[in-house]
C-alpha cells in the first residue's frame, strides 16, 4: 500500500456523456500534470470517485489503459454519492483515488481468443477490454463480446456494439429478456449465446461481470464447452468503502475484494459462489 492510497488527487471532468437516462460517463483528468503523467492503471482496476462532504463511491475504470490523458469512468446512479456525481457538468471537479485493485489477465491472454461475458448492467469493468484487446488486435486471438440485459433500453452502447462487430475477427452477441418490436437479435439469458460463441476452449479466456447468479451459470455453460476453470475469471462487486482492505465492507471469505480482487480466477472463489453470506 502507498502512502497516498488516502489521499484523493484533484481530477475535472473534460466530458460528460449521458448514456441513459440514469447512466453516464464522465471523462476525467488530473489537475496536477505531474500526477497524470505518473498514474497507470492495468485493464479492470477501479478507482475511488470523492465528492466532498458527500462521500466516495468506487468505479471501474472504462477507457484503455493507453489513453493516459483521459481516464473514463461510467457510473449508474444508485445511491447518495452517485446522485451527486449525476449533477456534475463539464468542467467542475472531484477527487479522484486510485487505481485499486487486481485487472484481467491481459498478459496470459495474449495469443487466445478473449471472452468477455457481461450480464445487466456489469458491462462496464470490461469495455476497458475491449478496447485494450481492439488497440492490441495483433496480440490476440478472436474476441467475443456476448451481454445479456433484462430490457432492451439496458444496452447503453448500442452504437459502440456496431462499431466492434465491424472490427476484424470480432463477435458481437447480444441478448434480452423483455423485447420490443424490431429486435434484431436473441431473446432470453446471456448463458444461451455461448453455444452460438466462436472459440477454441483449449485456447480461449473468458472474463465474466456481472450478477453472481449470472457468472456461476455462465462458468458452467463455458465448462461444459471444455473451457477449463483457471480460463475463467470473474469480476466480483461488493460495497467497496476505503479501496485498502481495512473497513471489511467488502470481505469475501478469507479476501478482500477491493485488494484481493475485484477480479479472480474461478478456482479462487468456486467455493464461495452462491453461499449466503459471502
Amino acid at each position: 500500500m502507498k502512502p497516498n492510497d488516502y489521499l484523493p488527487h484533484e481530477v475535472q471532468i473534460v466530458a460528460r456523456v449521458q448514456e441513459a437516462p440514469d447512466i453516464f460517463t464522465l471523462r476525467l483528468r488530473f489537475t496536477d500534470l505531474a500526477h497524470h503523467a505518473r498514474y497507470h492503471f492495468d485493464a479492470g482496476q477501479f478507482n475511488m470517485l470523492y465528492l466532498h462532504g458527500v462521500g466516495e463511491v468506487a468505479i471501474s475504470i472504462a477507457s484503455d489503459p493507453k489513453d493516459t490523458h483521459l481516464i473514463d469512468h461510467t457510473v449508474r446512479v444508485v445511491g447518495r454519492v452517485t446522485k451527486a456525481l449525476a449533477q456534475l457538468q463539464t468542467g467542475d471537479y472531484l477527487g479522484l483515488r486510485g487505481p485499486f485493485g487486481r485487472g484481467w489477465p491481459m498478459a496470459a491472454a495474449q495469443g487466445r481468443d478473449v471472452l468477455l461475458i457481461t450480464g445487466g448492467l456489469g458491462c462496464a469493468p470490461v469495455v476497458s477490454v475491449v478496447h485494450y484487446v481492439l488497440r492490441r488486435r495483433a496480440h490476440y486471438a478472436r474476441l467475443v463480446i456476448m451481454q445479456g440485459v433484462k430490457h432492451t433500453h439496458d444496452l447503453i452502447w448500442r452504437r459502440q456494439y456496431d462499431t466492434w462487430a465491424a472490427a476484424p475477427n470480432t463477435q458481437v452477441l447480444l441478448t434480452a429478456d423483455q423485447t420490443g418490436q424490431g429486435w434484431p437479435f436473441n431473446t432470453g439469458l446471456v448463458t444461451q449465446l455461448i453455444g452460438q460463441a466462436q472459440f477454441d476452449p483449449a485456447n480461449a479466456v473468458a472474463m465474466l461481470c456481472g450478477p453472481e447468479g449470472m457468472m456461476r451459470a455462465t462458468a458452467q455453460a463455458l465448462q461444459e464447452r471444455g473451457l477449463p476453470d483457471h480460463d475463467i475469471w470473474l469480476s466480483m462487486e461488493r460495497n467497496m468503502h476505503c479501496a485498502v482492505g481495512h473497513c471489511g465492507h467488502c470481505q469475501f471469505g478469507s479476501s478482500f475484494i477491493c485488494k484481493d480482487g475485484p477480479v479472480y480466477p474461478l478456482p479462487e472463489i468456486s467455493h464461495l459462489l452462491g453461499v449466503k453470506g459471502f
